[in-house]
């Protein structure tokens, strides 16, 4: 009764004050309180809708969704040769595409476990980063918090937002990289992140990147080499591997231990690519590595076309194929150091030179005595330029002679004399008599023109012979018969542009021409008279893979069939026995050729141009500044011919030629005639000679002084 009495006291207690308590909370709020309460309420839902309008206001600041839907960042041109080889590119931003699946697996590991392990979890923002990077934030008032941004917002950040430091960005980046992850797949958008970011050092983009610092191809990257290359991207400037190595190999360390880490290294594979160097090999991409004088020819022709084709050739991603072969300018560049050092030499030991030297300082004096040469070659067949090379040293001057030099070409001109004479019915075996002639020029001025011997026969001389040595009495005679007026539209016909002036001096080279246009126009003997201009550019196609251009040669028929055999006969052999044989006696270059040495007056321009069924190749050697020549005894077969000869010869022992020949022709005839009459030989003729005649102009008439063995006997009692 008692244990029930107090129990009783205790449920009265308990039921006492609850009873208090409710009383307590039913009592009505004071006034202070319900003003508070309204008023935190007032603040929470003012700054929700004020938010909503901040950020409402933000997306009228936001790239639009078709936008986003068509990213195409700037791409740079990639130039090729005819080999496949990537010669070069052009651009304003150094960025070429590169498709996920060619992308290392090693940089992609790199990449996740160093700027985003939730990657393929998250869409688009990380919420539990944000927090972090919030708090971290407000503890030091400002926007230094790390972990926030997501590959994603980087990537909206890097197409649209730059890097100022503000609130509003990184929202618009949040707001981006969510539609942005709406859009895209998660390998698209990794793909769009590494072809799109600058990795420093005018690289954009993984691929930019693997070459710039490896010289390599990204498929061909290393586990460091990714791990060094994902780290720049924390700092471009800070980490770079060219200014701060040492910041650079700590920070490829910090990638691979978040490597590790992440489970993406083994802990022995960590402690075995922390101790690697860099290992860098730096390629400068706005330096010109292959055939330098080609690529800038090739650019200037870019500038020329993208606004026909409505194309940016530094933004726009081309891919623009071209005729160079690799290998046989590589060829070209050999024969040069070969053979450049002692004509070098020659020329500066000359005497003009050794008495400027002690005039002038080493550096000046060196400058001034530069042998410069122009070299081209091209397959005739196609017009297709082969190599190309427009001075000795691209760093130090950038004019190309090759393709934007015009200068005399002395005797490897006459061709074109030949040339007209051969198709307008004169023979190999007709004869001028060598001899002095004076020439009234066009301000009555006399000239009287030497042979480069400064002698004369006075014999009669055919004009075979007297191409083979190149006599410059004949040439200027026969000019005189055939006109200069004729001459030059055979030069225009085989593709010479340049000012001819229609003199007789025409007859010697002593208009200007251009290497290139030189080289091309010899291109006809070689290619049955057909002439081809030359060309570089084979195709352009869009980033896409279109063909945007893609130039169609006319081939153009100047010359018969006959007029061709018998010019490129008589042009062999000049090469065969005349001031061409040096690439047959010194070079050992026995394969069909033809040719032709050049030489102004004074040695100032050298030249040899020469083909054979498959390449038409030419050298221009001489001195910038015209006041100075090569000097005595410079003549093309000594300063040009060497460069040819050495080309040729490297280029048929290291390529694969077929053993061709130069093409015969039904309209020519092979005929013994007589050395002294030049008629048909009779079998008492004492010094017959087979030569070749169209069969238009072939000699009907038998020679009417050797007739019979009475003649032929007195002459050989004459000799004893």
């Amino acid at each position: 009764m008692k244990r029930q009495k107090r129990n009783s006291k205790t449920s009265t207690r308990i039921t006492t004050i609850t009873q208090s308590k409710t009383q307590t909370e039913l009592k009505p709020a004071t006034p202070r309180k319900r003003t508070l309460f309204f008023t935190i309420w007032g603040l929470v839902v003012l700054f929700v809708v004020a938010g909503s309008y901040y950020i409402y206001s933000l997306t009228d600041e936001l790239p639009p969704l078709t936008q986003l839907e068509q990213i195409d960042p700037e791409r740079a041109s990639q130039v090729y040769s005819a080999d496949g080889e990537l010669i070069h590119s052009f651009f304003t931003h150094n960025r070429t595409f590169t498709p996920f699946d060619q992308i290392p697996k090693p940089v992609i590991d790199a990449l996740l476990s160093t700027e985003d392990r939730d990657f393929y979890s998250h869409w688009g923002i990380n919420m539990a980063g944000i927090a972090r990077s919030l708090v971290f934030n407000l503890m030091h008032f400002d926007l230094k918090g790390q972990g926030a941004s997501t590959i994603t917002m980087q990537l909206a950040r890097n197409l649209y937002f730059g890097f100022a430091k503000s609130w509003n960005r990184k929202i618009k980046e949040a707001l981006t990289a969510i539609q942005i992850e709406r859009t895209y797949s998660k390998d698209e958008i990794l793909n769009m992140y590494l072809n799109i970011t600058f990795f420093g050092n005018h690289a954009y983009g993984i691929k930019a990147a693997a070459l710039r610092y490896f010289n390599k191809e990204v498929q061909d990257l290393t586990v460091s080499e990714a791990a060094a290359l994902i780290g720049i991207l924390k700092g471009q400037t800070y980490y770079s591997p060219v200014r701060h190595p040492e910041r650079a190999l700590k920070r490829r360390n910090v990638v691979l231990l978040s490597m590790m880490t992440n489970g993406k290294l083994t802990k022995a594979a960590f402690d075995s690519l922390k101790e690697e160097p860099l290992n860098l090999d730096l390629n400068d991409p706005y330096a010109l590595h292959t055939a330098p004088y080609f690529t800038e020819y090739i650019r200037r022709q870019m500038n020329r076309l993208q606004d026909s084709l409505h194309v940016n050739v530094y933004k726009d991603g081309l891919r623009i194929y071209t005729t160079l072969n690799t290998k046989i300018q590589k060829s070209m560049e050999e024969a040069v150091e070969r053979q450049l050092p002692a004509i070098q030499e020659r020329v500066r030991n000359q005497r003009a030179f050794k008495d400027l030297k002690e005039t002038l300082s080493d550096s000046a004096f060196n400058e001034l005595s530069t042998m410069q040469l122009a070299f081209v070659a091209i397959n005739p067949h196609n017009g297709h330029i082969l190599a190309m090379i427009g001075g000795r040293d691209f760093n130090k001057s950038k004019w190309n002679r090759a393709t934007q030099m015009a200068r005399q070409p002395g005797s490897a001109f006459k061709p074109f004399l030949y040339t007209a004479a051969i198709d307008n019915g004169y023979t190999p075996a007709d004869e001028y008599r060598d001899l002095p002639t004076v020439e009234i020029g066009p301000d009555s001025s006399r000239w009287t023109p030497k042979n480069y011997n400064g002698t004369f026969s006075g014999k009669m001389v055919t004009l075979r012979e007297a191409l083979r040595r190149s006599l410059n009495s004949v040439a200027v005679r026969l000019i005189a018969d055939i006109t200069p007026k004729v001459v030059i539209q055979y030069a225009r016909d085989m593709g010479i542009t340049t000012s001819l002036r229609p003199f007789s001096s025409l007859a010697l080279g002593s208009s200007e021409v251009i290497p290139l246009e030189l080289v091309s126009a010899y291109g006809t003997f070689a290619n049955n008279g057909v002439h081809m201009k030359p060309i570089s550019i084979v195709r352009i196609e869009d980033k896409n893979g279109n063909v945007i251009y893609e130039p169609h040669p006319m081939p153009k028929e100047v010359l018969s069939s006959a007029t061709t055999y018998i010019m490129n006969d008589m042009l062999q052999n000049v090469v065969n026995h005349g001031t061409g044989i040096g690439a047959r006696t010194r070079f050992h270059f026995t394969r069909p050729a033809g040719g032709k040495t050049g030489t102004t007056n004074d040695n100032t321009n050298a030249w040899f141009v020469g083909f054979t069924p498959d390449i038409v190749a030419g050298v221009w050697v001489g001195l910038d500044d015209f006041q100075y020549t090569l000097g005595p005894h410079m003549a093309g077969s000594v300063a040009a011919l060497p460069f040819w000869a050495d080309f040729m010869k490297t280029v048929y022992d290291s390529l694969e030629f077929e053993e061709s020949q130069f093409p015969d022709c039904a309209q020519v005839v092979h005929l013994k005639i007589c050395g002294e009459t030049k008629k048909l030989a009779t079998s008492f003729c004492p010094k017959p000679y087979e030569e070749i005649f169209n069969v238009k102009y072939q000699p009907t008439e038998t020679c009417d002084v050797h007739t019979g063995p009475q003649l032929l006997n007195r002459k050989r009692r004459k000799r004893f």
